[in-house]
């Protein structure tokens, strides 16, 4: 099963691995509150954290 994470702008934090339903449903949930964020791959994400986010354990 593909795993995906959320990126959010404002805090640059990544979330937890969840489904590809779960990540839209949050990002929507996201969107409706000004925050901007975006799905990318568990692999994406675990690239991106090497550098500039922090790994948020659950939102």
């Amino acid at each position: 099963m593909n795993r995906y994470v959320i990126i959010r702008s404002d805090t640059k934090s990544i979330s937890s691995p969840m489904n590809k339903k779960e990540a839209i449903s949050k990002v929507k949930e996201y969107d409706k509150q000004g925050i901007s964020s975006y799905i990318v791959s568990k692999n994406e994400g675990n690239r991106r954290t090497k550098y500039h986010f922090v790994i948020l354990s659950d939102e």
